[in-house]
């Protein structure tokens, strides 16, 4: 017979929306099971965002694992725009009063996973999930998540399930068919990111609209850049030697008295960007966060940052259920979490579509782009629009 959990809440994922739920709802006194299906090594090492909205940041220190975020992470009070080889600044500080911080997801993993097992909450890895049951909400069966670890099939029986492993895993197939409506954009351009061994070549991230195409300036450490172009999505990265690579970087980040720091590249790959959100988020037992229910173009810095937003709202429906037993805000998760997410999509793809040139002739759009920045920059409206939409806007409970 296979081993078999109990607990309130399963969690299927330990991905920033699944360890920052697990902790949400320690905080709680709720306790949690989560399965995720690669080892630690993996999810501690893998390289993804790194910008951090304020309200994520204000988050990890009230969870009280935000110590080491606060001694490395990188908070910047600003961004730049290149075009036209000329650089242009929008001040966070100055117009909304909030800023961003640049601190790698591994790293918040990293701080998560020692605080999930430094408290004793059951986290296993190397833990697929491969079916789940019960979801329906009716009193016939309680919700099960049935995966294999360690060679044998076991299930974890709880009250609810969490669904946080991402656009390709098995939460939001479980919803049955037609209960879900998917919406999807498919960019005609990929990132073509690069991890170098060379100091930052500007102490804020700077983003470029060139006509060779965009261009990013980010970083991970002091001594690490992170830097991308803009591709064809379906490009071989084989035909990207480094040289090339440094060559267009230093051609769309130009500017006058402008140096790019240059360095032995660590890591290098192509990613095609596509928006996608799900529709509703929850059905019966079963709540989707994260990845799971949208993905957004890396452009406007959102995605973890929507995690964290999705879970906010599902672990204070979770702890007012088991306080009172009352399903109020719970019943309005999926509503309360798209209007969220709808307005990071409209930001996302505003941004994207603004800062990369459109493939074949286009000149009128190439123009229009131009015209646009130079009314972002020099309208003090158009610049806090954009601030405080960069820096995150307010999670609306109502």
């Amino acid at each position: 017979m296979s081993e078999t959990l109990r607990t309130q809440v399963g969690i299927i994922g330990a991905g920033p929306a699944g360890l920052f739920l697990a902790r949400l709802l320690h905080l709680n006194g709720i306790e949690s099971v989560i399965v995720e299906t690669h080892t630690r090594q993996y999810i501690e090492s893998r390289v993804r965002a790194g910008v951090l909205e304020q309200g994520t940041v204000d988050l990890m220190a009230e969870m009280g694992v935000g110590d080491r975020l606060k001694r490395e992470g990188m908070a910047h009070e600003g961004v730049g725009f290149c075009f036209n080889r000329r650089r242009h600044r929008i001040n966070f500080k100055e117009l909304t009063g909030r800023s961003i911080t640049v601190y790698a997801q591994h790293e918040v993993i990293i701080d998560l996973v020692a605080s999930r097992l430094a408290s004793g909450g059951p986290l296993l890895f190397e833990a697929e999930a491969m079916k789940l049951e019960g979801l329906d909400g009716t009193a016939k069966s309680k919700p099960a998540i049935h995966f294999r670890h360690q060679g044998e099939e076991k299930q974890v029986v709880c009250d609810f399930v969490a669904g946080c492993d991402g656009f390709h895993g098995i939460a939001r197939a479980a919803v049955p068919a037609g209960m879900l409506k998917a919406y999807t954009r498919i960019y005609p351009f990929g990132w073509l990111g690069i991890l170098a061994a060379a100091p930052p070549s500007n102490n804020e991230l700077i983003y470029a609209n060139h006509e060779s195409g965009f261009a990013l300036l980010s970083m991970r450490t002091p001594e690490i850049s992170r830097l991308y172009i803009q591709v064809d999505p379906d490009d071989d990265i084989a035909n990207w030697p480094d040289d090339r690579i440094w060559e267009q970087l230093r051609r769309r980040l130009a500017f006058d008295g402008f140096k790019l720091n240059e360095g032995p590249v660590l890591q290098k790959g192509i990613t095609p960007m596509r928006s996608f959100m799900a529709e509703p988020m929850q059905w019966g037992r079963l709540f989707l966060a994260g990845d799971s229910a949208h993905i957004v173009p890396p452009t406007g810095a959102k995605g973890l940052n929507l995690a964290v937003a999705d879970v906010q709202v599902l672990s204070r429906g979770l702890a007012e259920y088991y306080a009172s037993r009352k399903t109020d805000l719970l019943d309005r998760y999926s509503d309360i979490c798209l209007r969220h997410a709808w307005n990071a999509q409209r930001f996302s793809w505003w941004l994207t579509q603004l800062l990369h040139r459109p493939p074949g002739d286009a000149d009128f759009d190439c123009r229009r782009q131009v015209a646009e920045l130079e009314y972002m920059v020099q309208s003090r409206a158009a610049s806090m629009a954009f601030a405080e939409n960069y820096v995150g806007l307010p999670l609306r409970m109502d």
